[in-house]
């Protein structure tokens, strides 16, 4: 399932983080990184994902 997170994560990375972790601090901190830059947000969700 990890994958599939991860494959989402790439397009779009808060919806990846909201899958991995829901409505807590790390997606909100991932929506902002993602508005500050793609890759920064690209970063952090595959981060959660494979952390978790």
């Amino acid at each position: 399932m990890d994958i599939v997170r991860i494959i989402i994560a790439i397009f779009l990375p808060p919806l990846g983080v909201f899958l991995q972790v829901g409505l807590g601090g790390h997606f909100w901190l991932n929506i902002l990184l993602t508005l500050l830059g793609y890759v920064p947000g690209l970063v952090h969700a595959i981060w959660i994902i494979a952390k978790k």
